[in-house]
């Protein structure tokens, strides 16, 4: 009888972790938390994957199911390099979109959310109307859709990030009422308290991202977030590390913990960045990792091995 009872559990335990998006729905934001179809709060925890043009190999279903099942994600950031080389969306807009519809297709699959992230440091408005028109169209309807329309704006003001966002906004609301948009905000989307000033209006269901990599950026950071908050600015950390801001340079555990334990004080949602194989701390793997999962610990640097354990830790099955 206690065996029945153990495999019972252990099944319902499986099923749980697989329907996530099922579980919890259309997503929404109540004063400054995210919450699931219920009106709970929720906090999604999950990593992105590098520049899809310098680490395209990492985007099919085997390495986003492997990511579910393997490191515990319930949400995948899929960066898509906008204008970093001839491999980037401004250059070969059909292959790129390819490599990005593959992560979010898979994810729908996986039954997770997902952030379909126009990974840029600058403004292309017209080019962003298009393709956010495009993707608004054809994953309107799945809400495990979101949408980070401005990676980290980095020399632009907050007014131009603002109109920019204004417009880009109101192209997905014509075709998805309901899912989250990201909106970014000036300095990499450390000025978090230039919108907390001038925020958006006329739309619901808006975030504002913020961006640390723990090396670097000190206390001073969660100071400003907690202000903006006090503010009534909803905060999504959409690219995280425990690096120095080159995203290489020393891996500052300590620091890193001390942000894990804000953000899961604060409940807010948070991204690891990244899943690539580059040469520098933040990334996860390393050169002998498979570009489909099924990796194992001699195949993953100092940054992958935590994340993986924070995460299997955090979104318990």
């Amino acid at each position: 009888m206690q065996i029945r009872i153990t495999l019972i559990a252990f099944f319902f335990t499986i099923t749980s972790s697989a329907q996530f998006v099922k579980k919890h729905g259309q997503l929404k934001v109540q004063g400054t938390q995210l919450v699931n179809q219920n009106g709970e709060t929720i906090s999604l925890r999950g990593v992105s994957l590098g520049w899809h043009n310098w680490w395209p190999q990492f985007y099919n279903k085997q390495t986003v199911k492997w990511l579910h099942n393997d490191w515990n994600v319930n949400v995948l950031r899929a960066a898509m390099g906008v204008d970093a080389d001839d491999n980037c969306y401004l250059k070969s807009p059909k292959a790129s979109q390819a490599k990005l519809e593959a992560v979010v297709n898979a994810a729908i699959k996986e039954d997770i959310y997902v952030i379909i992230d126009w990974h840029s440091h600058n403004i292309h408005l017209e080019e962003a109307k298009l393709f956010f028109d495009e993707m608004s169209k054809k994953y309107g309807k799945y809400p495990n859709v979101i949408y980070e329309i401005f990676n980290e704006p980095e020399r632009q003001s907050w007014e131009e990030v603002k109109a920019y966002s204004e417009q880009v906004i109101a192209v997905i609301r014509k075709n998805d009422p309901d899912n989250i948009i990201l909106v970014g905000s000036p300095s990499w989307d450390q000025d978090v308290h230039l919108p907390a000033k001038d925020p958006i209006k006329g739309y619901e269901n808006l975030m504002y991202t913020m961006h640390f990599y723990a090396a670097t950026h000190e206390k001073w950071l969660r100071d400003r977030v907690d202000q903006a908050m006090a503010d009534g600015l909803p905060i999504f950390i959409s690219e995280s590390a425990g690096t120095e801001a080159t995203g290489d340079g020393k891996l500052d555990f300590n620091a890193w913990q001390e942000y894990i334990d804000w953000m899961e004080s604060k409940k807010l949602s948070w991204i690891t960045w990244s899943v690539s194989s580059k040469d520098e701390s933040c990334s996860f793997l390393l050169p002998s990792a498979s570009s489909k999962g099924n990796w194992k610990e001699k195949d993953l640097r100092a940054s992958g091995k935590k994340t993986r354990e924070y995460l299997r830790k955090l979104n318990k099955k």
